[in-house]
């Protein structure tokens, strides 16, 4: 009960402040915890409301972000197919492109050895043009003698048989010589010719030989380098698509872990949801059955105070308390020292009235009803909640010792409890300059306060009531 009630009264809240927060959560924290009239339902019904409410937008929040990871997890799955789709043919291309790369090297083989027979080729067409232009080296000395005798022949020819005998013989000779030598000439000319046919041929081809390669080597370099790059941005394609690959896949296990776990909070609430409702609608019709048996009690006891005098045994309030104005004694005998909405001392409008009164004073009770209330309260004092019917309830604070516990039924002037010989540190501020003990007394409906002087016979007798309610 004191961990109750230590938190009745806000922090900070001034002492003639309290006592209008401090009985009012008193009066709240009870009817709740016993779960009584007067209110009490309403409370309930209110605060489950806000509760099942907050859970429905929890609800719909997570259903909201389900259906949103759901989505993206979709998303996630394509985005999965479509990189390794991507990948496969990556790999089709890597292939393709390893395939070439072999031909590329088979045909760099290939020309490299016709590289080499072309270089054994030419080494073979130089040593044959030396061995030509040896040959005609050689024969040098020979064809400038036969030249230089041809020249002599055209510059000084023979002379004719018929003209001067005496040159026969010259002429025979020259006829034998040219007989001899220009069949030689004609040979070695013609020799001499194919050798420079043959040697021009053998440097054409040479020249075309080495055009041929070097082109195909250029070729061949190209090529290579392009498959080459081609093969990098390939590989390069393929890890970039493997780390996407792998991020899609670490995003798509997180979502799934999240959609298990919004779908396992979804469960929760609505577990939570019903759970609340099956309690509020069980508490709901207990106290429907509560209000149905006091409603009887109470339709019984009117019953029998309309034929007789109230029986002194009975259990239930004589008389409906709404009908009760004008004709209830106060508590105690004394002096009225603050009334109602009056300045508490602090500012703030009194919940109630303040009595002063004597020493060890008894205190009654003013009218019948249920005790829900009986027990300290901080520095307050002994407090007693009364429970009249009709969603009203009477507070009285500041005395010393209780004669009556929670649970029972008191009936109108009965002994509750007995003032002290000094006023309480509690209500010193409520006190104000008077020394006497003070009562402090608040009456209730549906958990608001009321003006209790509506009530009072001598406040009704003298005029000075001036209630609303």
């Amino acid at each position: 009960m004191s961990n109750v009630q230590s938190s009745w009264i806000p922090a900070g809240v001034p002492l003639a402040s309290a006592a209008l927060f401090g009985f009012r959560a008193v009066l709240v924290s009870l009817l709740l915890a016993l779960s009584l009239p007067a209110g009490a339902t309403e409370l309930d019904d209110d605060e489950i409301s806000a509760v099942t409410g907050d859970l429905e937008q929890q609800k719909q929040a997570s259903n909201l972000e389900l259906m949103t990871v759901a989505e993206q997890a979709a998303a996630a799955t394509r985005a999965l197919t479509a990189l390794q789709q991507d990948i496969a043919a990556l790999r089709s291309d890597q292939q393709a492109l390893d395939q070439k790369i072999a031909a590329t090297a088979a045909r760099r083989a290939d020309l490299d050895q016709r590289i080499a027979a072309g270089e054994q080729a030419m080494a073979d067409l130089s040593e044959r043009h030396d061995a030509v232009r040896l040959s005609l080296v050689s024969r040098r000395a020979v064809l400038a003698e036969v030249l230089a005798a041809l020249q002599r022949i055209g510059r000084d020819p023979p002379p004719a048989l018929l003209v001067s005998p005496e040159d026969a013989l010259s002429s025979v000779r020259s006829a034998i010589l040219l007989g001899a030598v220009v069949p030689e000439i004609r040979a070695e000319t013609e020799a001499l010719a194919s050798d420079l046919k043959e040697l021009a041929s053998l440097r054409q081809a040479i020249t075309e030989e080495r055009s041929a390669l070097a082109k195909a080597l250029s070729d061949n370099d190209a090529e290579e380098q392009r498959l080459s790059n081609l093969a990098a941005e390939k590989e390069a394609l393929h890890a970039e698509s493997e780390r996407r690959l792998e991020r899609e896949q670490q995003r798509a296990e997180a979502l799934t872990e999240r959609s298990a776990e919004l779908e396992s909070v979804i469960a929760s609430l609505a577990g939570e949801i019903e759970t609340i409702r099956q309690a509020a609608e069980a508490a709901r019709k207990a106290e429907e059955d509560r209000q149905r048996r006091l409603a009887e009690q109470l339709e019984r006891a009117r019953a029998y105070a309309a034929v007789a005098l109230p029986d002194k045994n009975r259990i239930a309030p004589a008389y409906a308390f709404s009908k009760l104005l004008g004709a209830l004694d106060r508590p105690v005998a004394g002096d009225t020292i603050r009334y109602f909405g009056a300045d508490d001392g602090a500012g703030h409008p009194l919940a109630g009235e303040i009595v002063a009164t004597g020493k060890g004073a008894t205190v009654l009770a003013p009218v019948d009803g249920w005790v829900v209330y009986a027990g300290p309260f901080r520095s307050y004092g002994q407090v007693v909640i009364l429970d009249t019917g009709e969603k009203h309830h009477v507070v009285l604070a500041g005395m010393e010792k209780l004669k009556v516990s929670t649970g029972r039924f008191v009936l109108s002037g009965e002994p509750v409890a007995t003032m002290g010989q000094t006023r309480f540190a509690g209500a010193s501020a409520l006190t104000l300059a008077s020394e006497r003990p003070t009562l402090y007394i608040e009456f209730r409906k549906d958990g608001q306060p009321v003006d209790p002087r509506a009530w009072w016979k001598d406040e009704m007798s003298s005029g000075k009531v001036s209630n609303d309610t």
